[in-house]
């Protein structure tokens, strides 16, 4: 095949396309080696570049076979170079851990509660008719899922969902109107 790689047929305007064949057919696999032992992010776009670099310069290319060669892998080389520059600053990307995003804000119940202090939650809670107190409690003190609340309380999640619901609206209420009365 290297036979057919003269200076005279990669000059020759009648096998341009079919000089490229044969030049492709020749090298690709070779490159795409070359881009695989290197670490390249993507082999097979960066073959596909070097060729697409070649082709238009194929009929300028001196030395045969050999000149081809050295031409060809001096542009996988350039490519190569100019990969692992882009690798280096691109930052690394690591998986999502939800458990280590400190970005999180903390829930409007959580916020509420730590900037009431105890008695006054047990003073809002015993404000409220047993089965709502019995839900906020398990849900907001005891940090129970919405479905232990309803296996705890022998409820269905729908149920828990309104009864938490109702207890929120209820001490909204109380809490504005106990705002509103201080000085």
């Amino acid at each position: 095949m290297t036979d057919a790689l003269t200076d005279e047929s990669l000059r020759d305007p009648d096998s341009g396309s079919s000089a490229f064949g044969v030049v492709y057919r020749t090298y690709a696999s070779q490159v795409l080696g070359y881009f695989r032992a290197r670490g390249a992010e993507d082999p097979e776009a960066a073959m596909q570049e070097v060729f697409l670099s070649v082709l238009p310069r194929l009929n300028s290319v001196t030395g045969g076979s050999d000149g081809l060669r050295t031409f060809i892998f001096s542009v996988a080389h350039a490519r190569m170079v100019d990969d692992h520059r882009r690798q280096s600053r691109t930052p690394a990307k690591l998986p999502f851990e939800p458990g280590l995003d400190g970005r999180e804000d903390p829930s409007a119940e959580a916020e509420a509660l730590e900037r009431i202090a105890p008695r006054e939650i047990v003073g809002l809670l015993e404000s409220l008719p047993d089965e709502q107190r019995e839900v906020l409690s398990l849900r907001l003190v005891a940090g129970l899922t919405v479905e232990q609340t309803a296996e705890t309380m022998g409820k269905s999640t729908g149920a828990v969902k309104q009864l938490q619901r109702r207890g929120i609206l209820k001490l909204r209420e109380v809490a504005a109107v106990k705002e509103y009365l201080q000085p």
